[in-house]
């Protein structure tokens, strides 16, 4: 019993090494960077931003002010469309990991895109849902809240 061999002075002994496993590596804390260290921030999240606004809301359904975009029209094609709608979406979030993203904002994206992705695979209804969700818009507006910046505009193409 490991715990009756040490005093309260003596520190615990790093745990044994696996044969055949690499050792753990300590993360370096400059790997987390935010945007008052990394300006690149701003515009890698309007980038995103421009992005997520064509996949959820570049369109406007006439005389209302529903929006869609490509990942709800991708969503109309069987099968397909939804796995097709799955990469930009897989691409923010592999922007946010290298950005810095913790763990729980990349779990938060992850579990908005997985409830779009399932969910639209639903006929019809999953495509109606696609319109009120906007998953992508929402996961760039984590990455904008925890970076500590501002809300984009509605439209960020300027249009």
């Amino acid at each position: 019993m490991e715990h009756l061999d040490r005093t309260p002075d003596t520190p615990p002994r790093a745990p044994a090494r696996i044969p055949g496993r690499a050792p753990a590596r300590s993360r370096p804390e400059t790997l987390h960077r935010d945007a008052e260290t990394d300006p690149d921030h701003a515009a890698r999240l309007d980038r995103l931003d421009r992005l997520a606004w064509n996949l959820d809301s570049r369109y406007r359904l006439p005389g209302t002010q529903i929006r869609f975009g490509w990942d709800v029209l991708l969503g109309l094609v069987p099968g397909l469309g939804d796995v097709a709608a799955l990469a930009p979406a897989s691409y923010i979030w592999l922007e946010a990991h290298r950005m810095g993203a913790p763990t729980h904002v990349k779990a938060r994206m992850a579990l908005n895109t997985g409830i779009d992705w399932v969910v639209g695979t639903i006929p019809l209804v999953g495509d109606i849902f696609d319109v009120g969700l906007k998953a992508n818009r929402r996961n760039v507006a984590l990455l904008r809240s925890h970076f500590g910046l501002p809300a984009a505009d509605d439209d960020p193409t300027g249009a």
